[in-house]
């Protein structure tokens, strides 16, 4: 049975952090100009919420929410962009592909209802950073202490493949995001799209990385500095997919290492300012 196309902005979703009134970007334009002037981290992710400027993945993710999978059928999909999400000053930026068809488009929540999620906040819960080690749906209590969550890219692709275009649509609001958080000291990007993603975001913030271009590859670690006097870590981790969980390519000992680095790296950060 076919379902709703996705959930209206403030219509009582756990979290929905968009209101009705909520300016909606529909091109790529809009999309700059709209990120650019968030006057804060919840009022950037409420735009993230609403953004209709991909046509192609606009389509996917509510076709998805409407068809929905056999398992959730009984289920209301989330339907619209996946937006930031966790401490509203952090440390840590945990920075990801995409939001999952099944997982983030259905829940509403960056990681939340797939097994890749599950992997990554049991981890996250071992290493001090998540009040939970699950996190199922919207509204169950989980929240992060000290790292926030986003994505390379906010709608759920077809394939779980964004195209370049895709990708740069979707960048100012990663720009944004870097911009609104003063205490970031640390990000961790899980799999090489997501840091393909990060170093022009990083290098419009006046941020430069090093010639050439730091290689991917899990526990990868680069220091860098910026036009202010905050060091920037950046951090390389496999993607906890369920191909790399299953393969044992990543390990709940791999990520917890990842993850261990980071808290220490912000909290040290912390302790020095």
């Amino acid at each position: 049975m076919a379902g709703p196309a996705l959930i209206e902005p403030g219509s009582g979703w756990p979290e929905d952090p968009a209101a009705a009134a909520t300016p909606v970007a529909r091109d790529a334009a809009a999309v700059v100009a709209l990120a650019a002037g968030a006057d804060s981290i919840a009022e950037l992710g409420a735009r993230q919420s609403v953004c209709r400027a991909c046509p192609r993945l606009v389509e996917w993710r509510e076709q998805v929410a409407a068809e929905r999978r056999r398992s959730f059928a009984d289920q209301v999909y989330w339907g619209r962009p996946v937006p930031t999400w966790g401490d509203e000053r952090p440390g840590i930026l945990i920075l990801g592909l995409a939001p999952a068809a099944h997982g983030g488009n259905r829940t509403g929540r960056i990681f939340t209802g797939d097994r890749s999620g599950d992997f990554l906040f049991a981890s996250l819960w071992r290493c001090g950073l998540a009040a939970q080690p699950t996190s199922v749906a919207a509204g169950d209590g989980q929240r992060l202490m000290g790292a926030r969550m986003t994505a390379a890219v906010h709608c759920a692709p077809p394939a779980n493949k964004p195209t370049v275009t895709e990708r740069d649509t979707c960048a100012p609001w990663l720009a944004a995001e870097l911009a609104v958080l003063p205490e970031l000291r640390v990000v961790v990007c899980l799999g090489h799209f997501a840091w393909q993603a990060l170093w022009p975001r990083l290098a419009a913030e006046g941020i430069e990385a090093p010639r050439p271009r730091p290689a991917f590859g899990h526990g990868a670690e680069v220091t860098l500095t910026g036009p202010v006097a905050r060091p920037l870590a950046v951090l390389g981790c496999y993607h906890p997919s369920q191909q790399n969980t299953f393969t044992g390519r990543v390990t709940e000992a791999m990520l917890d290492e990842v993850f261990r680095r980071a808290r220490d790296l912000a909290a040290g950060a912390s302790s020095a300012g």
